[in-house]
């Protein structure tokens, strides 16, 4: 199915260019916002609480999706860097200490020594905080976007196919 069709078929349902519109737009912004694993859950959930169609939340949610995560959660990073000041938002790695056993050593050492994981949490706090302020500006207006980009094509579709 081609991008036309898909795009044909979030148009076709029977709310109006305003509802679609609000729908998808709902969508980006769970399928962008930082909250990893609840997307499609929260995307579902928002459109059910503000009486809007699931499916075209469903849609608007699958703009993220495996080959888009890992550009829009960079630029994320990078856009939360900026406002936040933060120049440095990963810790150095000595990448050629890095075996698969002392992977396995670090990994069980920050089960057994609470210090460990605490300290991995100072070190990530610039990326965590980072990855989280331009997550909620870009799926901000990413949503935004969204909206005013889909309103126009359903208004078009549903007053050529209304005649």
């Amino acid at each position: 199915m081609a991008f036309r069709d898909k795009l044909r078929e979030i148009i076709k349902v029977k709310d109006t260019p305003h509802q679609i519109a609000m729908a998808f737009a709902l969508g980006v912004f769970m399928g962008n916002s930082p909250f990893l694993g609840l997307h499609y859950i929260g995307g579902i959930f928002f459109a059910w609480l503000f009486r809007l169609n699931k499916l075209v939340a469903f849609a608007g949610v699958s703009v993220n999706n495996p080959w888009t995560i890992v550009p829009i959660s960079t630029l994320s990073v990078w856009i939360g860097a900026k406002l936040l000041a933060i120049e440095e938002v990963l810790p150095e790695v000595d990448w050629n200490a890095v075996t698969f056993t002392t992977v396995i050593s670090w990994l069980k050492s920050l089960i057994t020594e609470p210090n460990n994981f605490l300290n991995l949490m100072a070190d990530l706090m610039p990326l965590i905080k980072s990855f989280f302020v331009g997550s909620l500006i870009f799926c901000t207006i990413s949503s935004i976007a969204s909206y005013f980009i889909i309103k126009p094509i359903a208004s078009r579709y549903k007053s050529r196919n209304a005649a």
